[in-house]
């Protein structure tokens, strides 16, 4: 196949931060996606909704003046997250859920919630109103390895979530492990995945054979093989569980390559390009439209949409930087020729 049209498609996880860094990169998610949810780890944290809507402002200010892309606002819930704030959520027309964080677990993230269990009245709140949780699913205590915090929050953090609450809407967040898609596999239909281009396309060998390379770290952590193909088959089987997030992560080049580098990868510039290369490896091209286009917006109650976008089969070389001065950003697989081309 050299020549692919599917429906619109919608990023159900996205960072693009705030200032120069924003007006860089939002104009490569426009070009491809209707919509996008907007992570809220922001400094400070986007924790009410006024906050938010000031923050899609923003956004709207900097897309490119023909963009008709839609950013859906969320907010960072934190132990002090007001109950009155869900409600405000359920009946916003732009803020859409909210993000949990456990703290410390990723950038950003130290105001996240310390102890799960003391936020099951706000989990509650949001069964409620049916708002969703998205959920960062890593636990963080220094005891454990960090290939095992994705297995262990779901064995000891969120099975009691879903017991507790079983009617709660949750969005598993950039799944990385067999165990992930197996707990997914197995829950109510009001619990959904997002899956991210890197994970699908690499497992932990691309960050540690052959020197370390930092524009492949992010969290959760790239695992092993096992792992990547138990991702590429749950993204490639049809279930409407599983939907595109590209977790895109902007990070300065100058944070990403130095003696501590940020976690995060920067898949904007070529989401779409990347999910097309993963999904034909699996030989699952037909598989990609629902995936992409169709299961995120069912999962959200959201119409899908009805614009087109075509990939063709042609090779072209990603910069090797994207920015300049103060918002220099080193995309995933810079230097590179991709096999896929967004027409």
């Amino acid at each position: 196949m050299d020549k692919l049209t599917i429906s619109q498609p919608d990023d159900w996880h996205l960072h693009v931060r705030t200032g120069s860094i924003l007006r860089t990169v939002i104009a490569h998610t426009a070009r491809q996606f209707g919509r996008a949810i907007i992570m809220p780890n922001l400094k400070p944290p986007v924790t009410m909704v006024d906050q938010a809507l000031a923050y899609r402002q923003e956004i709207l200010e900097a897309l490119p003046a023909d963009a008709a892309f839609q950013p859906l606002m969320t907010l960072y819930l934190t132990a002090s997250t007001p109950l009155d704030e869900i409600k405000k959520v359920a009946d916003s027309e732009f803020v859409h859920a909210f993000k949990l964080y456990p703290a410390g677990a990723t950038t950003n993230s130290d105001a996240g919630v310390a102890d799960i269990e003391a936020a099951f009245g706000l989990f509650a709140a949001m069964e409620k109103y049916g708002v969703p949780l998205l959920i960062h699913g890593e636990v963080t205590d220094a005891e454990h390895d960090i290939f095992d915090r994705e297995k262990i929050f779901i064995d000891t953090k969120l099975n009691k979530i879903t017991a507790q609450f079983p009617a709660l809407r949750i969005v598993l967040e950039h799944l990385t492990t067999q165990e992930a898609v197996q707990f997914v596999e197995a829950a109510a239909d009001n619990v959904g995945a997002t899956i991210t281009p890197q994970h699908l396309l690499y497992n932990r060998n691309a960050i540690l054979a052959g020197g370390i390379r930092p524009h492949y770290y992010c969290l959760p952590i790239l695992k092993r093989e096992q792992h990547r193909l138990a991702l590429l088959q749950a993204a490639t089987s049809g279930n409407p569980k599983f939907f595109l997030g590209t977790d895109s992560a902007p990070h300065l080049t100058s944070l990403k390559e130095n003696s501590c580098g940020c976690a995060g990868c920067y898949s904007a510039h070529a989401a779409l390009e990347l999910y097309a290369e993963a999904f034909e490896q699996a030989g699952k091209l037909d598989k990609l439209e629902g995936f992409a286009s169709f299961f995120g917006a069912d999962f959200y109650g959201l119409p899908r949409n009805t614009a087109t976008v075509t990939l063709e089969k042609s090779a072209w070389q990603v910069p090797d930087v994207y920015g300049s001065l103060d918002a220099e950003i080193t995309p995933l697989r810079a230097g590179e020729h991709l096999p896929w081309r967004l027409v």
